[in-house]
């Protein structure tokens, strides 16, 4: 009954990183929880800067957003916004400069609150959006928040998952140049990449027999060997090893075809083959919206599907929808997740109490 509470009630703690602090952040999250309305269903709790939070707070003229400074992340107000601030150094807030300043403290703030969720402290994680290039440092040598959570929890099978109303794309290489893509493809990847996803959408998403398509790589997939030979050579064999698995995959289809008509309609999830061939129509039919979501961990991580915006920083310009759909998203998914493991838990190794504990200690 405690559990059910938990999820149901107030007392669900959705954890906020502050991401870099010149950038939008700190106004689309101001934007996402000032609905007073909001703190009846979960409790948010910001792991970032308190003198940056008031900065935003005057300049962008929301006096009426109010907070609870929470020393501790386990002692909270049930019923305001919480900060739990990171660092008590001073810092220069620059809107819309990349600093290492503020890659310092983004990369502070995701550490104290991955080891928060690992300790049951908070439920699921929300990662406004960092700048990657300033975030790198001997403690962060990661193309980004899914590689590094990935690292902490020691998952190697992930997916980057774009997820926009009944629209999901996930892709199989991410952060690295397109003249890598070729060479960093493989059987074993793509079907490693499937089972995640076939996975993620019925215990994350609730689809008890989804329907994956697969893109091909090349112009119309490859044209049977004409415009390249990966199609035929890679992708056309992992497929029929995942459908051997029994995932319903279907494809490779030509991608520009695929994305230009209704075919996407048609199924359940996308899996595309690289980054800008899954995000590029995924960020025109979302629209601004759509939440990145990272299938595969033991937690529940979400992220608004946008970057650091510098080139609007501080003008009132930015859409909180991405990052407010990214917060319900994440706890609609830890619902989906404890509704499907109550339901399995004959066939689970372990209780549901031993599984969320293995989890969140990082582990699986």
């Amino acid at each position: 009954m405690e559990q059910k509470n938990k999820i149901q009630g107030s007392h669900f703690k959705v954890g906020i990183t502050h991401g870099d602090f010149n950038g939008i952040s700190y106004e689309v999250i101001i934007n996402s929880l000032k609905d007073n309305r909001l703190i009846e269903i979960f409790v948010p709790i910001i792991y970032g800067l308190t003198k940056v939070l008031a900065y935003y707070r005057k300049s962008l003229n929301h006096s009426d957003f109010n907070y609870n400074i929470a020393k501790e992340t386990t002692k909270l107000y049930m019923r305001k916004v919480n900060i739990f601030n990171i660092s008590d150094n001073e810092v220069n807030i620059e809107p819309g400069k990349s600093t290492k300043e503020a890659g310092e403290m983004a990369f502070l703030a995701l550490e104290k609150a991955v080891k928060d969720i690992k300790e049951n402290k908070i439920d699921v994680l929300v990662t406004a959006p960092l700048n990657k290039s300033n975030i790198q440092s001997d403690n962060f040598k990661f193309p980004g928040h899914t590689e590094y959570l990935a690292s902490s929890f020691d998952v190697s099978e992930y997916l980057m998952l774009m997820v926009h109303d009944n629209i999901r794309i996930g892709t199989v290489t991410g952060h690295i140049p397109l003249k890598d893509v070729s060479s960093a493809l493989n059987e074993d990847l793509i079907v490693s990449k499937l089972n995640v996803l076939n996975k993620s959408l019925i215990r994350d998403f609730g689809i008890s027999r989804p329907k994956i398509a697969v893109t091909g790589l090349n112009p119309h997939a490859g044209d049977n060997g004409l415009l390249g030979s990966e199609d035929k050579e890679i992708i056309i064999p992992a497929l029929i090893k995942a459908k051997k698995q029994g995932i319903l995959v279907y494809g490779p289809f030509a991608a520009d075809g695929f994305f230009g008509s209704n075919e996407i309609k048609k199924y359940d999830a996308v899996l595309a083959m690289y980054h800008d061939q899954g995000l590029i129509p995924f960020k025109t039919i979302a629209a601004g919206r759509g939440v990145n979501f990272t299938a595969g961990l033991p937690i529940v991580r979400t992220s608004p599907a946008h970057g650091t915006a510098y080139d609007i920083t501080n003008t009132g310009k930015a859409s909180e929808q991405s990052m407010r759909d990214a917060i319900f998203m994440a706890k609609d998914i830890f619902i989906a997740r404890k509704t499907y493991d109550d339901d399995n838990s004959n066939s689970l190794p372990f209780t549901i109490a031993e599984k969320h504990n293995h989890y969140h200690n990082g582990n699986e």
